[in-house]
Protein backbone atom coordinates (compact mmCIF):
# COMPACT_ATOMS: atom_id res chain seq x y z
CA UNK A 1 0.00 0.00 0.00
CA UNK A 2 1.39 3.48 -0.96
CA UNK A 3 1.47 6.12 1.61
CA UNK A 4 -1.84 7.46 2.47
CA UNK A 5 -5.01 6.98 4.53
CA UNK A 6 -8.00 4.72 4.13
CA UNK A 7 -11.08 2.78 5.87
CA UNK A 8 -10.92 -0.38 7.44
CA UNK A 9 -14.27 -2.05 8.72
CA UNK A 10 -14.23 -4.37 11.27
CA UNK A 11 -16.59 -7.72 12.13
CA UNK A 12 -19.28 -6.08 13.57
CA UNK A 13 -19.07 -3.65 10.72
CA UNK A 14 -17.46 -0.58 12.49
CA UNK A 15 -14.98 1.65 10.52
CA UNK A 16 -11.73 2.56 11.12
CA UNK A 17 -9.33 5.97 9.88
CA UNK A 18 -5.89 3.69 9.12
CA UNK A 19 -3.10 5.72 8.00
CA UNK A 20 0.24 4.05 6.25
CA UNK A 21 3.53 4.87 4.83
CA UNK A 22 6.83 3.15 3.78
CA UNK A 23 7.75 -0.23 3.35
CA UNK A 24 9.60 -3.21 4.54
CA UNK A 25 8.45 -5.54 7.77
CA UNK A 26 5.23 -4.19 8.74
CA UNK A 27 4.72 -2.29 12.31
CA UNK A 28 1.48 -1.11 13.64
CA UNK A 29 0.94 1.36 16.08
CA UNK A 30 -2.26 0.91 18.63
CA UNK A 31 -2.62 4.55 20.70
CA UNK A 32 -3.49 5.27 24.13
CA UNK A 33 -7.19 6.28 25.47
CA UNK A 34 -5.64 10.09 26.05
CA UNK A 35 -3.99 10.27 22.08
CA UNK A 36 -5.30 8.63 18.83
CA UNK A 37 -3.37 7.62 15.19
CA UNK A 38 -1.98 11.25 15.19
CA UNK A 39 0.44 10.53 18.63
CA UNK A 40 2.13 8.50 16.79
CA UNK A 41 3.71 10.79 14.10
CA UNK A 42 7.27 10.55 15.34
CA UNK A 43 7.39 6.81 15.10
CA UNK A 44 5.60 6.97 11.60
CA UNK A 45 8.20 9.35 10.08
CA UNK A 46 11.11 7.27 11.47
CA UNK A 47 10.28 4.22 11.21
CA UNK A 48 9.08 4.13 7.72
CA UNK A 49 12.38 5.03 6.31
CA UNK A 50 12.72 1.07 6.64
CA UNK A 51 9.64 -0.34 7.54
CA UNK A 52 5.89 -0.35 6.54
CA UNK A 53 4.16 1.38 9.21
CA UNK A 54 0.35 1.55 9.75
CA UNK A 55 -1.70 3.76 12.80
CA UNK A 56 -5.64 4.22 12.65
CA UNK A 57 -7.78 5.89 15.66
CA UNK A 58 -9.53 3.30 17.45
CA UNK A 59 -13.52 2.90 17.26
CA UNK A 60 -15.01 5.77 19.48
CA UNK A 61 -11.89 8.22 18.11
CA UNK A 62 -12.66 10.39 14.58
CA UNK A 63 -12.20 9.98 12.04
CA UNK A 64 -12.94 6.55 12.63
CA UNK A 65 -16.61 5.91 13.44
CA UNK A 66 -17.67 6.44 17.00
CA UNK A 67 -20.38 3.69 17.78
CA UNK A 68 -23.46 4.96 20.20
CA UNK A 69 -23.90 1.88 21.78
CA UNK A 70 -21.55 0.78 24.80
CA UNK A 71 -21.30 -2.89 23.70
CA UNK A 72 -19.91 -1.88 21.05
CA UNK A 73 -16.63 -1.68 23.05
CA UNK A 74 -14.42 -3.74 24.85
CA UNK A 75 -11.17 -4.88 25.76
CA UNK A 76 -12.14 -7.91 23.01
CA UNK A 77 -12.95 -5.66 20.36
CA UNK A 78 -10.13 -3.53 20.59
CA UNK A 79 -7.96 -6.59 20.35
CA UNK A 80 -9.49 -7.90 17.21
CA UNK A 81 -9.97 -4.40 15.50
CA UNK A 82 -5.54 -4.78 15.14
CA UNK A 83 -6.37 -7.95 13.26
CA UNK A 84 -9.00 -6.16 11.39
CA UNK A 85 -6.67 -3.23 9.95
CA UNK A 86 -3.91 -5.84 9.45
CA UNK A 87 -6.72 -7.76 7.27
CA UNK A 88 -7.50 -4.78 5.15
CA UNK A 89 -3.90 -3.50 4.79
CA UNK A 90 -3.12 -7.34 3.75
CA UNK A 91 -0.60 -8.09 6.21
CA UNK A 92 -0.41 -11.29 7.95
CA UNK A 93 2.09 -10.40 10.40
CA UNK A 94 2.96 -7.07 12.19
CA UNK A 95 5.58 -6.04 14.49
CA UNK A 96 2.87 -4.69 17.03
CA UNK A 97 3.95 -1.22 19.33
CA UNK A 98 0.96 0.18 21.35
CA UNK A 99 1.10 2.11 24.45
CA UNK A 100 -1.27 2.48 27.54
CA UNK A 101 -4.70 1.46 26.04
CA UNK A 102 -2.79 0.46 23.01
CA UNK A 103 -0.96 -1.60 25.32
CA UNK A 104 -2.71 -3.91 26.93
CA UNK A 105 -4.50 -4.10 23.47
CA UNK A 106 -1.09 -5.35 22.09
CA UNK A 107 -0.45 -7.64 25.03
CA UNK A 108 -4.18 -9.64 24.41
CA UNK A 109 -3.30 -9.57 20.69
CA UNK A 110 -0.57 -11.46 21.44
CA UNK A 111 -2.25 -13.64 23.52
CA UNK A 112 -5.21 -13.96 20.83
CA UNK A 113 -3.57 -13.82 17.64
CA UNK A 114 0.20 -15.36 18.47
CA UNK A 115 0.62 -16.59 15.09
CA UNK A 116 0.60 -12.78 13.66
CA UNK A 117 2.96 -11.15 15.90
CA UNK A 118 6.00 -10.93 14.79
CA UNK A 119 7.16 -9.21 18.23
CA UNK A 120 4.90 -6.95 20.72
CA UNK A 121 6.18 -3.62 22.56
CA UNK A 122 3.74 -3.06 25.59
CA UNK A 123 4.31 0.57 26.46
CA UNK A 124 2.80 2.37 29.72
CA UNK A 125 0.61 -0.43 30.55
CA UNK A 126 -0.62 -1.32 34.12
CA UNK A 127 -3.14 1.13 35.21
CA UNK A 128 -5.81 -0.88 36.90
CA UNK A 129 -4.08 -3.71 37.04
CA UNK A 130 -2.84 -3.86 40.20
CA UNK A 131 -5.38 -5.65 42.41
CA UNK A 132 -4.97 -3.43 45.18
CA UNK A 133 -6.77 -0.55 43.04
CA UNK A 134 -8.95 -2.17 41.00
CA UNK A 135 -12.22 -0.69 42.70
CA UNK A 136 -10.54 2.72 43.03
CA UNK A 137 -10.03 1.97 38.93
CA UNK A 138 -13.17 1.73 38.02
CA UNK A 139 -14.66 4.02 40.00
CA UNK A 140 -12.33 6.89 38.47
CA UNK A 141 -12.97 5.58 35.53
CA UNK A 142 -16.37 6.20 35.33
CA UNK A 143 -16.04 9.66 36.67
CA UNK A 144 -13.93 10.86 33.87
CA UNK A 145 -16.35 8.96 31.36
CA UNK A 146 -18.93 11.42 33.23
CA UNK A 147 -16.48 14.49 32.97
CA UNK A 148 -16.42 13.69 29.40
CA UNK A 149 -19.86 13.76 28.69
CA UNK A 150 -21.03 16.67 31.12
CA UNK A 151 -17.93 18.87 30.49
CA UNK A 152 -16.81 17.94 26.78
CA UNK A 153 -13.85 16.68 25.38
CA UNK A 154 -12.57 20.39 25.18
CA UNK A 155 -13.30 21.59 28.51
CA UNK A 156 -12.00 18.27 30.01
CA UNK A 157 -8.73 17.69 28.39
CA UNK A 158 -7.27 20.44 30.41
CA UNK A 159 -7.99 18.61 33.48
CA UNK A 160 -7.07 15.14 32.28
CA UNK A 161 -4.46 16.31 30.50
CA UNK A 162 -2.63 17.29 34.07
CA UNK A 163 -3.03 13.92 35.94
CA UNK A 164 -0.06 12.92 37.56
CA UNK A 165 1.55 10.84 35.38
CA UNK A 166 1.86 13.71 32.72
CA UNK A 167 3.77 16.40 34.19
CA UNK A 168 6.59 15.08 33.41
CA UNK A 169 5.59 15.35 30.55
CA UNK A 170 4.67 18.91 30.52
CA UNK A 171 7.88 19.82 32.73
CA UNK A 172 9.92 18.53 29.98
CA UNK A 173 8.25 19.84 27.13
CA UNK A 174 5.58 22.60 27.59
CA UNK A 175 4.87 22.36 23.46
CA UNK A 176 4.26 18.87 23.40
CA UNK A 177 2.59 18.92 26.02
CA UNK A 178 0.16 21.81 25.01
CA UNK A 179 -0.27 19.77 21.65
CA UNK A 180 -1.06 16.50 23.46
CA UNK A 181 -3.62 18.42 25.26
CA UNK A 182 -5.11 20.58 22.40
CA UNK A 183 -5.43 17.27 20.25
CA UNK A 184 -7.30 15.07 23.01
CA UNK A 185 -10.01 18.44 23.16
CA UNK A 186 -10.79 17.40 19.43
CA UNK A 187 -12.13 14.50 20.27
CA UNK A 188 -15.26 12.55 20.50
CA UNK A 189 -16.96 13.28 24.16
CA UNK A 190 -19.29 10.53 23.44
CA UNK A 191 -16.08 8.21 22.20
CA UNK A 192 -14.30 8.79 25.15
CA UNK A 193 -16.74 8.18 27.23
CA UNK A 194 -18.05 5.14 26.06
CA UNK A 195 -14.09 4.05 25.58
CA UNK A 196 -13.79 4.43 29.41
CA UNK A 197 -16.75 2.17 30.49
CA UNK A 198 -16.84 -0.20 27.62
CA UNK A 199 -12.58 -0.77 27.28
CA UNK A 200 -11.01 0.66 30.32
CA UNK A 201 -13.51 0.01 33.26
CA UNK A 202 -14.06 -4.16 32.35
CA UNK A 203 -10.63 -5.17 30.92
CA UNK A 204 -9.15 -7.99 33.01
CA UNK A 205 -6.27 -7.29 35.00
CA UNK A 206 -2.91 -8.14 33.81
CA UNK A 207 -2.12 -10.33 36.73
CA UNK A 208 -5.19 -12.66 36.16
CA UNK A 209 -4.02 -13.52 32.83
CA UNK A 210 -0.74 -15.32 34.43
CA UNK A 211 -0.88 -18.59 33.26
CA UNK A 212 -1.39 -17.22 29.45
CA UNK A 213 1.28 -15.04 29.59
CA UNK A 214 3.83 -17.65 30.88
CA UNK A 215 2.63 -19.50 27.80
CA UNK A 216 3.44 -16.51 25.39
CA UNK A 217 6.12 -16.86 23.55
CA UNK A 218 6.02 -13.84 21.13
CA UNK A 219 9.27 -11.52 21.47
CA UNK A 220 7.96 -8.85 24.04
CA UNK A 221 10.21 -5.10 25.09
CA UNK A 222 8.09 -3.87 28.02
CA UNK A 223 8.93 -0.27 28.10
CA UNK A 224 7.66 2.10 31.49
CA UNK A 225 9.06 5.60 32.71
CA UNK A 226 10.30 5.71 36.06
CA UNK A 227 8.17 8.32 36.92
CA UNK A 228 4.30 6.63 35.78
CA UNK A 229 4.03 4.94 39.23
CA UNK A 230 1.01 2.80 38.45
CA UNK A 231 3.07 1.01 35.48
CA UNK A 232 6.09 0.00 37.19
CA UNK A 233 4.74 -2.50 39.44
CA UNK A 234 2.99 -4.36 36.20
CA UNK A 235 6.07 -3.80 34.00
CA UNK A 236 8.24 -6.10 36.70
CA UNK A 237 5.62 -8.76 36.80
CA UNK A 238 5.17 -8.90 32.65
CA UNK A 239 9.09 -9.29 32.77
CA UNK A 240 8.76 -11.72 35.14
CA UNK A 241 5.57 -13.97 33.71
CA UNK A 242 6.48 -13.28 29.96
CA UNK A 243 9.39 -15.92 29.02
CA UNK A 244 10.85 -13.37 25.62
CA UNK A 245 10.77 -10.77 27.91
CA UNK A 246 12.72 -7.73 28.21
CA UNK A 247 12.29 -4.47 30.31
CA UNK A 248 13.37 -0.76 29.97
CA UNK A 249 12.73 1.92 32.38
CA UNK A 250 13.34 5.49 31.10
CA UNK A 251 14.38 7.96 33.85
CA UNK A 252 12.25 10.98 34.64
CA UNK A 253 9.57 9.78 32.41
CA UNK A 254 5.85 9.45 32.76
CA UNK A 255 2.83 8.13 30.91
CA UNK A 256 3.62 9.42 27.60
CA UNK A 257 6.76 7.67 26.83
CA UNK A 258 6.14 8.08 22.62
CA UNK A 259 5.93 11.58 22.70
CA UNK A 260 8.13 12.66 25.88
CA UNK A 261 11.45 11.12 24.57
CA UNK A 262 10.76 9.86 21.09
CA UNK A 263 14.73 9.83 20.39
CA UNK A 264 15.10 7.11 22.82
CA UNK A 265 11.73 5.13 22.51
CA UNK A 266 12.05 4.88 19.02
CA UNK A 267 15.95 4.14 18.82
CA UNK A 268 15.37 1.33 21.98
CA UNK A 269 12.33 -0.25 19.20
CA UNK A 270 14.38 -0.29 16.75
CA UNK A 271 17.19 -1.81 18.14
CA UNK A 272 14.34 -4.38 19.56
CA UNK A 273 13.03 -5.16 16.24
CA UNK A 274 16.41 -5.47 14.94
CA UNK A 275 17.41 -8.37 17.56
CA UNK A 276 13.95 -9.90 16.88
CA UNK A 277 14.63 -10.00 12.94
CA UNK A 278 17.95 -11.57 13.78
CA UNK A 279 16.59 -14.07 15.74
CA UNK A 280 18.67 -13.07 18.60
CA UNK A 281 15.51 -12.17 21.30
CA UNK A 282 15.04 -15.20 23.29
CA UNK A 283 13.76 -16.65 25.95
CA UNK A 284 15.47 -15.75 29.36
CA UNK A 285 18.12 -19.17 29.96
CA UNK A 286 17.24 -21.49 32.45
CA UNK A 287 20.77 -20.69 34.09
CA UNK A 288 19.85 -17.16 34.61
CA UNK A 289 17.76 -18.04 37.38
CA UNK A 290 15.82 -15.21 39.26
CA UNK A 291 15.59 -17.03 42.69
CA UNK A 292 19.55 -17.36 43.01
CA UNK A 293 21.82 -14.75 44.29
CA UNK A 294 25.82 -16.38 44.10
CA UNK A 295 26.39 -19.46 43.16
CA UNK A 296 28.60 -21.94 45.63
CA UNK A 297 29.08 -24.91 43.62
Amino acid sequence: MAEGTSIATTDDGVRLHVESAGEGTPIVFVHEFGGDHRSWEAQMRYFSRRHRVVTYGARGYPPSEVPEAIEAYSQARATADIAAVMDHCGIDKAHIVGLSMGGFATVHFGLTYPERALSLTVAGAGYGAEKAFEDYFRGVSEEVARQFESMGAENFSKIYGMAASRIPFLVKDPRGHAEFVRMLGEHSSKGAANTMRGVQMHRPSLYDLEDALKAMDVPTLIVSGDEDDHCLQPALYMKRVIPASGLLILPKTGHTINLEEPDRFNSSVADFIAQVEAGRWLARDPRSAPSEIMKTS
